[in-house]
């Protein structure tokens, strides 16, 4: 009988923490022995190298997706906010990691062989999603699923998706330019995307979308939402408001470009100031959105304890 005490006593003995330990148990689960996250850190660099190498460099190059630099600092820095948080959640290891992990190596291998860049690089949200899962449990995964999300933010779009978007906006903004530029006496004779004024001609291309701004104009939405707001609907409706800001800011910035080209300088209008009225429309959407977030705290004013 006291054998099966004893016995007993020892299998009621937690697991991830010793006894009287101050430590907490989401702590004491992350202390493994070194060599296992060296092992870990080293076969992911060993399969993943050259597509984070490649991502950050589409980072650098490309001015659409340049606002990926800031993507995973902010999810680290929620992550850091909400550490108090997750320190009190328990651990609970769960072998259904392995089969996310499986299912991430099997996506890297499709996107490598098909050079589908996109799914390379989902596929290691899927891998740290597994690591997640295997160690410290599905509770955890759930306690960051916003930071993880916002993660998605960071990889480029695929190419097909891309020109989808590209085209429709590049319409709206010569539609929306061509019935503006009259009111200022400004005559439009609109070809697609060309748009014929007396000056000169004017074209619409890929980079006069708005496609760049509406990304990055997203991503900050989505900042600016969770850094000054605590409810989850106004979050949501500064990121899907960013949308339509975007596109008017965009047509507001091509209508300023024709005007210029039209009664001061086409070289000047299409040069420095081209740059700089983008910078000047982007700053304006920002201001716009917090207009919207301060309409919506009078509209809708947040109750005491709302979240």
């Amino acid at each position: 009988m006291g054998l099966l005490v004893q016995a007993e006593s020892h299998i009621m003995k937690p697991t991830f923490a010793r006894p009287g330990s101050a430590r907490p148990a989401f702590a004491s689960a992350l202390v493994l022995p070194w060599w296992q996250f060296a092992v870990l850190g080293s076969l992911t660099l060993w399969l993943y190298g050259s597509t984070l190498v490649h991502l950050v460099g589409q980072w650098w190059r490309d001015p659409n997706f340049s606002h990926g630099f800031l993507v995973p600092l902010f999810s680290a820095f929620v992550v850091w906010q909400e550490r108090d948080r997750l320190r009190g959640i328990p651990p609970n290891p769960s072998w259904s990691g392995l089969a996310i992990m499986a299912f991430a190596l099997g996506v890297l291998i499709v996107g490598q062989l098909g050079a589908e860049l996109f799914l390379a690089r989902v596929s290691l949200l899927f891998l740290a999603a597994g690591l997640i899962v295997l160690f410290l449990g599905w509770s955890l995964l759930r306690s960051l699923s916003f930071p993880f999300a916002f993660l998605l933010m960071m990889i480029p779009i695929p190419s097909i998706i891309f020109n989808q978007v590209t085209r429709p906006l590049q319409s709206l903004a010569s539609g929306f330019v061509t019935e503006a530029l009259p009111v200022f006496s400004v005559p439009v004779l609109r070809e697609g995307n060309i748009l014929n004024i007396p000056t000169m001609q004017l074209e619409v291309a890929d980079a006069c979308s708005g496609i760049r701004s509406l990304l990055s104009l997203i991503t900050l939405a989505i900042i600016y939402g969770y850094l000054t707001e605590k409810r989850v609907a106004v979050r949501w409706l500064l990121a899907l408001a960013a949308i339509p800001v975007s596109i008017v800011a965009n047509s507001v910035r091509i209508i300023g470009t024709g005007l210029l080209v039209q009664y001061w300088d086409p070289k000047k209008a299409l040069g420095f100031f081209h740059v700089f009225e983008g910078w000047l429309i982007f700053i304006v959407s920002l201001l716009m959105l917090a207009l919207l977030h301060a309409l919506t705290r009078i509209l809708w004013p947040e109750k005491a304890g709302a979240s």
